[in-house]
């Protein structure tokens, strides 16, 4: 008879465990991302006044209060030499700052945002005037980067 209540008791934690593990991985399906609408043109004309846009929302609605929301832009193989610029809220979530191109070349460009204890950073590119010839210029290994941090 302890044979069959040992049994009977194994195979209840045995469930118990798994509803726990299964009720953790909807959790975690479920938890909510900032998202960033990142609005940069593909083009602009050198001596151009860009304007650099980021939305910002949270389970789709509007991100009043984001911590940070900075603008970085480097021309492409020389980040060491960019550019931060931050971003004033406009109202209904919107960030904007303006960026002057004073030269051809092609730029790339983050936009640092911290909100809701995630950070994320999505990443445009321009083409500025004729562009550039970049078959030289060793590329960034962005791959590896997420666009989204969570620091909970």
């Amino acid at each position: 008879m302890k044979k069959y209540g040992l049994l009977i008791f194994t195979f209840s934690l045995l469930f118990v465990l798994a509803a726990c593990g299964n009720n953790n991985d909807e959790n975690n399906e479920e938890m909510a991302m900032v998202e960033v609408d990142y609005q940069l043109p593909e083009t602009a004309e050198v001596g151009e006044e860009v304007e650099l846009i980021a939305v910002v929302t949270f389970e789709d609605e509007p991100v009043e209060d984001a911590k940070e929301l900075d603008f970085e832009v480097w021309e492409k193989g020389d980040r060491d030499n960019g550019d931060m610029l931050e971003a004033e809220h406009v109202g209904d979530g919107k960030y904007v700052a303006t960026y002057t191109f004073d030269r051809d070349g092609i730029f790339e460009s983050y936009a640092h945002t911290t909100a809701r204890d995630m950070h994320v950073m999505p990443k445009k590119e321009i083409t500025i005037g004729e562009g550039g010839d970049y078959d030289d210029v060793d590329e960034e290994d962005d791959e590896d980067h997420d666009d989204h941090h969570n620091h909970e």
